[in-house]
């Protein structure tokens, strides 16, 4: 992958060395003994509210605030995916959905942090929260990805971040909104949508690295890197891997032939109305 280290995208926010991962969120010990103060006075729980709120006590540092060349390196590289996936986006929403573009925040974080979902923790893995418009990751994430057989080569790397913006072009189509709404009249097929949802997200992904593709910064051998981490994130795999056994009514993301199909109709279209994987429902493929 074709790509120039730098500094971080002004759409990047970097928690990477607040106290506790908590960028903002936590109050740590001198916040806590505050709290307490106030409650013995008023009467009133504040430290109960702030729990129950998502808050947690800051207390030492899990990790240090320093970070390893690797980790600055693959921070430069997903705010440079970031750029660039958003300035494709740009150009093709209104094209070909007659749609703006906004931008969406990323939020690097070390073990977990507060999002507008609720608290983002690094076992979750990266996820885009609709609630507040950003990308979660702690970029941990790769040793993850390694252990379940995926490549980490940068573009698989640029592949979880460029599925993850799909799912920010979703909520500004308003596809998310409609898929939760269908949810809560049939709860029955609330898995089934949402691999529909997480499969149409891989396509949008694939609709990005077309324009890579045309610009001479990608080449198979990072098309097959990108594969390989799609594949090792579908639900079969990821169940085979942690039970031995596979349940395809539990699946929620697809299975890692889904998910290569679909990142490779976006890749090979370049277009997302290519990307309707709610329509496949009646052709049987779910």
């Amino acid at each position: 992958m074709d790509w120039t280290p730098g500094g971080l995208s002004r759409d990047v926010e970097d928690r990477r060395g607040s106290s506790g991962g908590f960028g903002g969120g936590g109050i740590g010990i001198v916040g806590l003994l505050f709290l307490v103060i106030i409650s013995l006075i008023t009467g009133r729980n504040y430290i109960g509210s702030y729990l129950s709120g998502g808050g947690h006590v800051a207390t030492t540092n899990s990790r240090p605030a320093t970070s390893s060349a690797a980790e600055d390196r693959s921070a430069q590289l997903v705010s440079y995916v970031l750029d660039d996936v958003q300035h494709e986006w740009e150009t093709l929403l209104p094209q070909q959905a007659n749609q703006a573009y906004r931008h969406a925040k990323l939020v690097l974080f070390r073990d977990y942090t507060r999002s507008g979902c609720g608290t983002a923790q690094s076992q979750t893995g990266p996820f885009y929260c609709p609630g507040d418009e950003k990308v979660y990751i702690d970029l941990s994430f790769w040793d993850e990805l390694r252990r379940i057989g995926g490549s980490t080569a940068d573009f698989a790397q640029a592949y979880v971040l460029a599925h993850e913006l799909g799912h920010h072009v979703q909520n500004i189509l308003g596809i998310d909104q409609h898929m939760r709404q269908l949810q809560a009249r049939n709860p029955d097929a609330k898995n089934q949508l949402s691999v529909m949802l997480e499969l149409q997200a891989d396509c949008l992904a694939g609709v990005w690295a077309h324009t890579a593709a045309q610009r001479g910064k990608i080449d198979q051998a990072d098309v097959n890197d990108g594969l390989s981490a799609a594949a090792a994130v579908g639900d079969d795999h990821l169940q085979k891997m942690s039970r031995g056994a596979v349940s395809p009514e539990s699946f929620t993301h697809g299975t890692s032939a889904q998910r290569q199909s679909w990142f490779t109709r976006g890749l090979q279209s370049g277009d997302l109305n290519q990307c309707n994987t709610f329509e496949t429902k009646a052709n049987g493929s779910f």
